[in-house]
């Protein structure tokens, strides 16, 4: 299976004189956050909330700036979160997909708004 990719919309929305980015975000399950690189924070004026650790896949820890918030829209859905400043692209991980009710369609290679919820994002809470 290949790289499932997402056409993205990125925002901020304690700022809304910038214009949003439209980018192709790599659509990742087994990450968690939204990731981002430093030129992303930068044209959306992202201030830095604080330094957070993290793990990369092959074990090695370093400190990244955790910024926000972020406004992420994809087709009929948005959330609101934070974000990690690394990388050299947008990685889109399970919290902002489960927020927005979004699912990976394997076969396609595609991210899709979970089609039974189609008009309105569905959380379970109990």
């Amino acid at each position: 299976m290949g790289y499932v990719t997402a056409a993205i919309e990125l925002s901020n929305p304690a700022n809304t004189s910038l214009s949003a980015l439209r980018v192709d975000a790599t659509v990742d399950t087994g990450a968690l956050m939204l990731c981002i690189p430093e030129h992303v924070q930068i044209q959306l004026g992202l201030q830095v909330a604080e330094q957070r650790e993290i793990s990369l896949a092959y074990g090695r820890r370093q400190t990244v700036d955790y910024v926000g918030p972020v406004r992420v829209a994809f087709e009929n859905r948005q959330c609101f979160v934070g974000a990690l400043v690394l990388g050299d692209e947008v990685l889109l991980g399970a919290v902002p997909m489960e927020d927005m009710d979004l699912i990976v369609i394997p076969s396609q290679q595609k991210l899709v708004v979970n089609p039974e919820s189609p008009n309105m994002a569905h959380s379970r809470v109990k």
